[in-house]
């Protein structure tokens, strides 16, 4: 608002020399303004005065200067033929210099504002281009960045694969390793249940050959035989002679026998005396 009143008062005062109002207030409006004379609130303001208002200043402007004219013209008719003359032509030179003179500074201002301007633009375009490098320096370091997480993301890729391949090999070693040590258990095992078989059939001759010694036989028990179950202590002592079959003669005679000997063959091995613990034996009276 300050503004606005400062340009009706300046075409108020200067209307009578100006070669038209519109054209005055036109210059004015268009003039530059000093940055520090005008706040910059004030020309914000000024740019939004309304179009209506201003039109209607200007048309009031246009007939106080009409009104002004006539006037002015009267009082030349009076004073057409006095001193009066004279000192109108001075007046109208020293506004005419006067106007010269706001002429020069509105050129100046507007000089100034240009040279302003030119100045800002260039500021403008420094900043603009340090933008541009900050950005672009930016820019570079994020893809330097970005290459860096994706190399590091393709090496921590490589080290799972790598990991996950040797924790497979492991795996196929342990497995193989465990074949092989079931496999040998197998053998083991197997070598062991044949040892054992085979002391068994040692002992069990042994036992066979100790009864066979000590059979009382006749010639009634030829060709004939009995089954029985025998059980001894680790030591080799009998425990106990049990008939499961055959002949009453024979089988009487075998446990006449066993208990005659005593004690019968057995290993010292637990293992093997397990199996031998309880034997279920076939005897037959052997004859020359």
């Amino acid at each position: 608002m300050a503004l606005h009143l400062g340009i009706v008062v300046i075409l108020f005062a200067g209307f009578k020399f100006s070669p038209s109002v519109p054209e005055a207030m036109e210059a004015h409006l268009t003039a530059p303004l000093e940055d520090e004379a005008v706040p910059e609130e004030e020309i914000v303001s000024a740019a939004t005065v309304d179009k209506a208002k201003i039109n209607e200043q200007i048309a009031e402007i246009k007939a106080q200067e009409a009104k002004r004219e006539e006037e002015i013209a009267e009082l030349e008719r009076r004073a057409e033929a006095a001193k009066k003359q004279r000192e109108a032509e001075q007046q109208r030179q020293r506004e005419l210099a006067e106007q010269q003179r706001a002429e020069r500074e509105r050129l100046a201002r507007e000089q100034a504002a240009a040279q302003q301007k030119k100045q800002e633009a260039e500021q403008a375009a420094e900043a603009a281009a340090e933008r541009r490098k900050r950005e672009e320096e930016a820019a570079r370091k994020a893809e330097a960045e970005r290459k860096k997480r994706e190399e590091e993301a393709r090496r921590l890729e490589e080290e799972r694969k790598r990991k996950e391949q040797e924790a497979r090999e492991r795996a196929e070693r342990e497995r193989q390793l465990q074949e092989e040590l079931a496999a040998e258990r197998e053998r083991r095992a197997a070598a062991r249940t044949r040892q054992i078989q085979s002391e068994v059939g040692k002992y069990t001759a042994l036992i066979r050959s100790t009864i066979q010694r000590n059979l009382i036989t006749d010639p009634s028990m030829r060709g004939k035989e009995c089954k029985v179950r025998i059980r001894v202590a680790s030591s080799g002592f009998v425990i106990s002679v049990d008939t499961l079959s055959g002949n009453t003669a024979v089988c009487q005679a075998t446990q006449n026998a066993v208990f005659k000997a005593g004690t019968l063959p057995v290993s010292k091995d637990p293992e093997i005396f397990k199996e031998m613990e309880t034997i279920d034996l076939t005897v037959q009276p052997e004859f020359n």
